[in-house]
Order: C-alpha cells, then sequence, then structure tokens
C-alpha cells in the first residue's frame, strides 16, 4: 500500500496572527512590550463634506430597512385583513 505525501508544515516566521495576552486569562502577562505601539500620525481626519457624506448614507440606509420592515408589516396586515380573516 502506498503511503500519502503530507505536505510539509510551513516554517514560523514569528509573526503573530491573534494576540492571546487577554486579561483575566491565567498566562496574562502585564506591560508586554509586543503589542504595536500606536504612532499616532496614522489617524485620518474626515473633511465635512465627508461626515455629511456618510451620515446621509447612514441615514438613507436606515430609512431603507424602516421601509422595507414597514412594507412587510403592512402586506402582513393586508393578508391577514383579507385573506386569512374572511
Amino acid at each position: 500500500m502506498a503511503q500519502r505525501r503530507r505536505p510539509e508544515d510551513p516554517a514560523d516566521d514569528g509573526r503573530t496572527i491573534a494576540d492571546m495576552n487577554v486579561e483575566g486569562m491565567p498566562w496574562y502577562q502585564r506591560g508586554r512590550d509586543d503589542a504595536p505601539a500606536d504612532s499616532g500620525g496614522n489617524h485620518y481626519q474626515m473633511t465635512k463634506e465627508e461626515q455629511r457624506a456618510y451620515t446621509w448614507a447612514a441615514v438613507k440606509s436606515a430609512l431603507l430597512i424602516l421601509c422595507v420592515f414597514g412594507g412587510v408589516f403592512a402586506a402582513f396586515i393586508a393578508f391577514c385583513q383579507f385573506i386569512w380573516f374572511r
């Protein structure tokens, strides 16, 4: 019987995918320096026009969801009134 060949495991390159140093866990180490430092200069400041555009997009999406739920509710009431309870 021929044995299957397993692909080689990739080498550990030392990068952290998910930091498991969570407060409250037994292995938690306070003040560990492995966490990436926030440089503070990478924050993007939106302009007034961009803020208005994002706010208006959020309001439009909320109104769309409200209209969909309202339409479904109105259709259910109409179904109950004209078909189910007749």
